[in-house]
This record gives C-alpha cells, structure tokens and sequence, in this order.
C-alpha cells in the first residue's frame, strides 16, 4: 500500500483499534470516537470475548491459568502458557478501551471476589493479588476500571520495589535487581491508579523512581554493558501481554505526559523499523492458545502496532 493508505487502512478494523485512530491520529470529535467506542461490547473482538466469559464471573474456569491447567503433566511442556484465563481476557477488553458497563451489569467484580482464586495459592482472593508483579499490575488496573476493592495492591508495590527504583518478578526467588518487563507493567498500573484516585505521595514517588530507572537505560540498554537487554527490545509485537518493548515504554510515557531526550534512542528504533509503506509489522507472536486471533502472524503488517507507533511518533512531534 502506499504510505497516504495507512489510515484508510487503519480506520478499516474492529471498533477496539478504530475508535482510538479517531481520536489519537484524526482528531475526530469526541461524539464521532465515542460512538464507535460504544460498539465494542456489540461487535468484534469486544462482544466475542465477552460471550466466553463464565457464569462465576471468570474466563476459562480460572484467574491466570484456566481451570484444570496444572492436573495434565503434558501443559508443562507447551511453548507458552494459555491466554484465555480471566486476567488476560480483563486486561484485553480494558486495554481496547470498552466501556466496563456491561461487565458491571453482571456483577462481575463480586462475582470473581466470590468465585476467582490465584492457581498460585488458592487461599489468596482475586482482588487482593498473588506475588507477582506483572500479575498484580493488572489486577489492580482491572479492579480499578471495574469497581473493585482493590487498594491493598498501590501498598504491595512499596513494599516490593527493589532499591535501584523498579520491580522484579522473581522477588520471590532471591532477586534483587528489577526488570524491564515488570518495572514497565507496575508503572502502567501506578499511573492508572494515579489518573483514577489521584495516588498518594508515596505511591508518585514510587513511580518517578521506577520511570527513572527505564529512563537511566534509555529505555532500551543495560548500565552496565550499554547493550540491549534483549531482542524484545526492539521487536515489536502485539498483544504484548507482560512484554516490554521500546515502543510500549514510550507509549506510557506519552500516557504519563512526560518526554525527555533520555527517550531519543527508542524513539529511533520505533521510527527505523517502519516499513516502506508505513506500516510496521509484527515481529514476534507469543505462543500460547487465544480465544481467537486479533492480530496477523509474524512478519505481516500489524494495525495495532501501527497504530501505536503512529500514536507515539506522533506525540513525540513527528507526525
């Protein structure tokens, strides 16, 4: 396609992508996005995953893993988990900006306060997290858009921040250095929290250290080698579930109203892997079985990501 296509090309897909190129790259009115956001729960993806979910409240029988996933040996052995439990089919919906009114309507908050238990120790209530950090980054995003008591998790992330200012999911297992991947995913929660309660002192502290832990690696290398942490870096890839990426760093920082010059070398490796046509495609594709598909295979042109690059690029005054 030719690159003056793209938007033709983006505004044709699901209304979970549609409406956020209204707003973000046309600036459509309000009225015009809003409208096309109304859908999500009526059409696509939004109204297909909403008809998986369970009676109790959950997807899949289970709170990160679906029910029955840890009593066949033969799960062990799989290339990646399953993205179909009710954690990732939350954070999906949240995360394409449907409204959380119909998940209200069916009580569902209560009902996974009732029914939904860690697959990590079964005594633990949904609501109040397990110990990872990643997991309760979404749980209190989640519980935040639906309703639900969740103000135990802003305390648990001071608790277990690390002393070079992010988090590490392996806390648990003696680390004591924080990761690009949960460091990113605790920032997206605090930052939520934040534009939803306002936060506390400590809570925005924690986050400005945890943002300047990215920012001191430039989002995109380690302090002591000046290398690449890893290929994830600069492989772009949608959904990306709890992985990093220079891409989503900045988008959350876009989220965050905060750019700095720290950011330019992720800034380039967004802009160097657009494509000709000015598109950028999938670069990885985690396994693991969906309920079904919302993006193309690896090495095929990505909407979403395309999107989010041109959001990003955008913001950062290239657009």
């Amino acid at each position: 396609m030719a690159p003056t296509d793209v938007i033709a090309w983006l505004l044709d897909s699901d209304p979970a992508l549609r409406w956020q190129v209204e707003r973000d790259l046309l600036d459509a009115p309000t009225q015009q996005w809003e409208a096309t956001g109304a859908r999500i729960p009526q059409e696509g993806f939004g109204a297909a995953l909403l008809a998986k979910q369970d009676p109790d409240g959950q997807w899949a029988g289970g709170a990160f893993f679906p029910k029955g996933f840890f009593e066949n040996h033969e799960n062990q052995l799989l290339p990646g988990q399953p993205w179909t439990a009710t954690t990732w089919s939350l954070t999906m919906l949240r995360e394409w900006g449907m409204d959380p009114a119909p998940l209200i309507e069916r009580n569902t908050a209560q009902l996974l306060a009732e029914n939904s238990h860690w697959e990590y120790d079964d005594s633990l209530p949904y609501w109040g997290g397990e110990v990872d950090c990643c997991i309760n980054a979404m749980t209190l995003a989640n519980g935040l858009w639906l309703g639900a008591d969740v103000e135990s998790l802003p305390h648990w992330f001071l608790e277990h921040r690390m002393e070079d200012g992010g988090w590490n999911c392996e806390w648990e297992s003696g680390s004591v250095r924080s990761s690009f991947h949960s460091t990113l995913n605790v920032l997206r929660a605090l930052l939520i929290h934040e534009k939803a309660t306002g936060g506390t002192g400590a809570t925005r502290a924690a986050r400005d250290a945890g943002e300047e832990y990215l920012l001191e690696r430039h989002l995109a290398w380690t302090l002591s080698t000046r290398e690449m942490p890893g290929p994830w870096v600069d492989h772009f890839l949608y959904p990306p579930r709890h992985i990093y990426s220079a891409l989503r760093a900045l988008e959350h920082f876009r989220l965050a109203g905060r750019k700095e010059s720290r950011m330019e070398e992720a800034v380039a490796m967004v802009r160097e892997a657009q494509q000709a046509d000015g598109t950028w495609l999938q670069q990885k594709v985690l396994p693991g079985e969906v309920w079904f598909e919302v993006d193309v295979p690896e090495g095929e042109s990505s909407k979403w990501i395309t999107l989010e690059a041109l959001r990003v690029l955008r913001w950062w005054g290239e657009g």
